[in-house]
């Protein structure tokens, strides 16, 4: 009896020990992002609708639906076209390629991580414009 109360207690500081610290909200970036011009232009390019964008660090979470069974064969590439826009902030231009050969009617969504640190340029920012999106964000570092 003793030592199943001591198990509990053991057990009960470790989880109280591994709380994580609410401020942190890093999340791990999964893929890379592909920094070419011939990619930029001749990847797949299916139907894609994205949902959200956010950045946390050197992080871009996409949020994006598509057409399909259940999203397992898509692939999927962010590619930057190599092009920097002198402006202030600087622009980038990238695309979400998708390529999907799933023939079913279901709507899939899924939220994807891409490590973006290729993409800084002189200075501390500059904007990503996502072009098969309505969307642009402002990646600051």
């Amino acid at each position: 009896m003793n030592y199943r109360i001591l198990m509990i207690i053991v057990l009960s500081l470790a989880l109280l020990g591994c709380n994580k610290d609410e401020d942190d909200n890093s999340i791990d970036c999964k893929f890379t992002t592909l920094i070419s011009s011939e990619a930029y232009q001749n990847a797949p390019s299916d139907l894609v609708a994205i949902n959200s964008l956010e950045i946390n660090g050197d992080c871009l979470k996409i949020n994006f639906s598509a057409g399909g069974c259940n999203g397992n064969s898509w692939e999927i590439i962010l590619i930057d076209s190599e092009d920097i826009s002198e402006s202030l902030p600087a622009q980038r231009n990238l695309r979400l390629s998708l390529k999907n050969e799933e023939l079913c009617y279901a709507y899939i969504t899924k939220e994807l991580t891409f490590d973006i640190s290729n993409l800084k340029v002189s200075g501390n920012q500059v904007q990503l414009n996502i072009t098969n999106s309505f969307d642009t964000i402002l990646y600051e570092y």
